[in-house]
């Protein structure tokens, strides 16, 4: 089976729809694996220490991220929209 565009826009309109922490927790639980739930939470606590003035070695220091995944969060920090606007940073 393929992934098409009405699956991704079904699943981004999904996680849209949640209201709760709570409904996010039971929703990631059933579609992730607990490392990729990890991972994610990983990846935007360092987006968070990035987005403090931290440095990459402060922020692997604190969130034991990878080099190469802090960096691509870096580049998404600085050039993308998806960190802003759930960090409160979008102008």
């Amino acid at each position: 089976m393929s992934i098409n565009e009405a699956d991704f826009k079904d699943l981004y309109e999904t996680l849209a729809n949640l209201q709760t922490a709570e409904d996010c927790k039971a929703l990631l639980e059933d579609l992730c694996t607990y490392k990729e739930v990890e991972q994610m939470a990983q990846r935007l606590a360092a987006a968070k220490y990035l987005m403090a003035g931290k440095t990459y070695e402060e922020v692997i220091q604190k969130t034991e991220i990878s080099s190469a995944t802090l960096s691509r969060v870096s580049k998404c920090v600085k050039y993308g929209k998806g960190y802003k606007k759930v960090l409160g940073t979008e102008k």
